[in-house]
This record gives structure tokens, sequence and C-alpha cells, in this order.
């Protein structure tokens, strides 16, 4: 293997990774090589096509979530670990977009937010007690955003939560909530 594709292949499982919507278009373009390629080199290095992957990550996390049922986190839970951190994914469709237009309603983003916040708390349930958000640039129709979710403080039975929504790697949305754990 030459060392160009040893680099090649080594870029494209990083980002993967860290991006686990890219589809092998995205893939393609951030690499710098063809959709076939990356197809090739996404076979040759085990990694299933996007469809695959989501469903997954989506199965291995839902399986975790505690403090709400696991059917009401918005958008698709890409990784959870509970009490630390979780990811996950929404992609805007028609129904989450304001009427007459292409852009997604606000509240959207602050649902998926909002659910992945209460979602990696690690109690029977949990409810928000304080939100401050703040939307930085509009999303369109077909956008993906993922959203990173980290407990950052706890302090009693209050629990301090940032997440951040990205669309690719810019930051399109930020909140942070401080979740109560309602211990039964």
């Amino acid at each position: 293997m030459t060392e160009k594709k040893r680099r090649r292949q080594e870029t494209l499982v990083m980002a993967v990774r860290k991006e686990p919507f890219l589809t092998d278009e995205a893939l393609a373009k951030k690499l710098a090589v063809s959709v076939q390629t990356v197809r090739l080199d996404r076979t040759e290095l085990g990694i299933p096509e996007l469809r695959a992957r989501v469903r997954m990550l989506a199965e291995n996390a839902r399986e975790k979530v505690r403090a709400i049922p696991h059917t009401e986190v918005i958008g698709d839970l890409l990784s959870l670990e509970l009490g630390r951190t979780g990811t996950s994914a929404l992609r805007v469709t028609d129904d989450l977009l304001f009427a007459d237009s292409e852009i997604a309603r606000g509240t959207a983003l602050f649902s998926q937010a909002n659910s992945l916040a209460l979602a990696i708390i690690d109690a029977p349930i949990a409810m928000t007690g304080v939100a401050n958000v703040k939307y930085k640039t509009p999303i369109k129709k077909g956008d993906t955003v993922i959203a990173h979710a980290e407990i950052v403080k706890t302090r009693g039975n209050k629990i301090f939560v940032w997440v951040k929504t990205y669309r690719e790697d810019k930051e399109v949305f930020r909140a942070k909530f401080i979740v109560v754990s309602l211990q039964q």
C-alpha cells in the first residue's frame, strides 16, 4: 500500500468516527478523491455504508437511556455514555420547517438538544429546570445537524449540561441546561 493511500484511509476512518453521517459524496469532497475511491476504501477498511453505520450506532445507544423513554429522544442517538456524554443527529425534513420556508424551526434544534441533555442523565427520571440557548445560524431543509452533550458539573440533584450542535464542522446552536434528577 502506498503512503498516500494509507494516509487517505486513516483520514477516512477519523472522519467517519467524528461524523458518522457523512455521505460518500461528502467524504470524497473532504478527501479530494472520487466517490468510487471512497467506496473502495470503505469496503477495504470494513466501514459500512451510511445507513448501516447510523442503524448500528442508534441501536447501541438507545438501550442505555434511563431518564426518559428512548422514543422521546429527538433525532438519531449515535452515542451515549450515561452520566458523561452523548451525541445525536437530526436530518431536517419538511415537517421541521417553517411554513412556506426552507428554514428549520428553532424548536426542532431545541428539542434535539433538550432530549439529548436528558438522555445522558444517569437517573430513573429527570427534567429540564433551566435552559439558556443560542441560535447561531439558520438550518435548512436537507441539512443534518450533530448535537454533542456533555455534563460539566453536578451540584446535588442539579446537573449542568452543555449541548453544542454542528452542521459539518460549524457550530450552529448551543445550549446550557440545568437538569434536575428526580430520584424515586
